[in-house]
């Protein structure tokens, strides 16, 4: 009796996963090649760096020092758009959106290791919808005092502190911003309450702070600088492990008394994930010269900054550390972003 082939080949599991692959691999052949051809030719057109935060701020400094260079090493022009909004949320949610082809990508400020903490419910998840490609600088804050305020020193602040709780004021550009959350780790690593004044951005904290509306503020270097230049600021400690060449006069919060403190503000710069590993290693590649050039690192440091230019897998790492150090603060301190 003659055998029905067609019969038995259709229920044959090993000859039916036989042929799906081979289908399969003739469907995907031309998306692999064409993949593959991207990233040879990439970049093809402008690069666009998103911004989470208004321009002005650290992050924007930061993506407009470094788009000219990454142009120059990439060979396409390089824009710089700022999508404020919602402690960078919004930026960050139109880049995880965003095609993973390389011509997209993100400089965030410290707020990228806060937010998921911070906010009950984000749109999206840091951890899968983003590749670090760098860790570029960090800055140091400064905690300074209006002129008129009868402190002298840290442990001036802290005896003031702990003779009346609650009533030595700071100001911030938020709750929940970094200058709050530097604030909150001081009050936990010197055992002390202090009293938060936010403010809806650093430059009204800022203003109120030099008029001496409240006496003191966890104030990034770069920002404050030029103030306390000008004898409008006073600086009591810097947040960094080590003193600042900015301010080599003004002790680390370390010296000053503050055991176990040290706050910095960083920048990364982030792809959506999927991004081609060949495309996201031009891209780090590129960002690694910039950051080293000379004229970058003089002008990062002109602003109290380090370069740090850290790799993915360093970057990674650093910033994991970040998430892992503000959420224990953010909880223990039972902060909430209004």
């Amino acid at each position: 009796m003659k055998k029905n082939t067609d019969v038995e080949t259709s229920l044959n599991p090993s000859t039916t996963r036989i042929a799906a692959a081979v289908a399969t691999s003739l469907l995907l052949s031309p998306v692999l090649a064409q993949a593959t051809e991207s990233a040879a030719q990439w970049p093809s057109r402008p690069i666009t760096i998103v911004v989470t935060y208004p321009p002005g701020g650290g992050a924007d400094l930061m993506a407009r020092l470094i788009a000219p260079g990454l142009g120059r090493e990439l060979g396409q022009s390089v824009i710089v758009e700022n999508r404020p909004g919602a402690g960078g949320q919004i930026g960050a949610s139109y880049v995880a959106k965003s095609a993973p082809d390389g011509y997209t990508l993100m400089v965030d400020a410290s707020s990228y290791a806060v937010n998921p903490s911070l906010y009950p419910r984000l749109p999206y998840d840091p951890a899968k919808a983003f590749t670090a490609i760098g860790v570029l600088a960090r800055y140091p804050n400064v905690l300074v005092a209006t002129q008129g305020f009868p402190a002298q020193s840290v442990k001036d602040v802290l005896a003031m502190a702990k003779q009346k709780p609650g009533t030595v004021a700071f100001a911030s550009s938020g709750n929940g911003s970094a200058q709050h959350l530097s604030g909150v780790l001081f009050e936990q690593r010197a055992g002390v309450d202090l009293l938060h004044v936010p403010y809806k951005g650093g430059g009204p904290a800022m203003t109120d702070v030099i008029a001496g509306q409240v006496p003191l503020f966890f104030a990034n270097v770069a920002s404050s600088l030029q103030h306390i230049k000008a004898g409008k600021l006073r600086p009591l400690a810097v947040t960094s492990h080590t003193r600042t060449p900015a301010l080599p006069s003004v002790p680390t919060m370390e010296e000053a008394g503050v055991a176990g403190y040290e706050v910095y503000e960083w920048n990364a710069a982030f792809v959506p994930a999927g991004t081609p590993q060949p495309i996201a290693g031009k891209l780090s590649d590129a960002l690694q010269k910039v950051m080293n050039s000379p004229d970058v690192r003089k002008r990062i440091a002109e602003l109290g900054g380090e370069v740090v230019a850290a790799p993915p897998a360093e970057a990674t790492r650093y910033i994991d550390n970040q998430t892992r150090l503000w959420a224990k603060v953010i909880k223990d301190g039972n902060v909430k972003p209004e």
